[in-house]
């Protein structure tokens, strides 16, 4: 049995790739800041282990990775999804939101991968970590996002080169607008309701609609599959075109 650690599990993306493998078979050890969400999530699935963290510190992301090896035991992959979004340009955003989105997006995956290498070179494992195709094109009044998710993009390339030859493949997975708690609060800034929000994202998607939540877990199960062995480095669009 294949052990896992998602962060940001407690809903949208996260949940959805905790269910999915478990579903797959894997132990998952699923973390995140809200512990009803990740109990309630634990008793749908069988192989979910609930495990509250706060990721903003180093001590916090080295807690969690000890909490989650004594439950595990083994490591084959590691998840990296954990994410906020805090909208302004350069000049509306504060010191506090600048160093805020910058801890969790790109502090927080580092910190992880980096206490979790020993374990992965183990097992010859993944790390796959949830950009956004903003990390890979501009967006309007987000620039603390964007250079969040532009560095975790580069991150995940700098440490594939280092340690492909190990084994270990790291790959980024870059989603656009997706069904979440996030872009339903993203809308509601602007006096959207859901549907409304939904309706507006759909509009501007070449496919006319946005990613489910459950698309991005599918294209994570994949990238940690024996079937993507020789994918690793990339950084892959998930956004209807978007960024075509």
């Amino acid at each position: 049995m294949k052990k896992a650690i998602v962060t940001g599990a407690s809903s949208g993306i996260g949940q959805a790739i905790a269910l999915d493998l478990a579903g797959a078979g894997y132990s998952v050890v699923a973390s995140g800041r809200d512990t009803e969400r990740l109990d309630a999530l634990a008793g749908t699935q069988a192989g979910i282990f609930p495990l509250a963290a706060d990721l903003a510190t180093e001590d916090g992301c080295r807690r969690l990775v000890e909490d989650a090896m004594a439950q595990l035991g083994s490591l084959d992959l590691l998840v990296n999804n954990a994410g906020i979004y805090r909208r302004g340009s350069a000049a509306e955003t504060s010191e506090d939101d600048w160093q805020a989105t910058l801890a969790i997006n790109l502090d927080a995956p580092f910190r992880l991968s980096r206490d979790c290498l020993p374990f992965l070179l183990k097992t010859r494992g993944a790390i796959i970590n949830i950009a956004s195709d903003w990390g890979l094109q501009a967006g309007k009044r987000a620039a603390a996002y964007c250079a969040s998710k532009g560095g975790l993009v580069l991150l995940t390339r700098a440490m594939a080169m280092d340690h492909a030859h190990q084994g270990v493949r790291i790959n980024a997975v870059c989603p656009g607008d997706v069904d979440t708690p996030m872009l339903v609060e993203d809308g509601a800034r602007d006096g959207m309701s859901h549907a409304a929000a939904l309706a507006h994202c759909n509009a501007e998607s070449p496919t006319g609609r946005v990613t489910h939540p459950e698309e991005v877990a599918a294209l994570v199960r994949f990238l940690a599959s024996e079937e993507a062995r020789q994918v690793t480095g990339a950084a892959i669009p998930i956004d209807g075109g978007n960024t075509a």
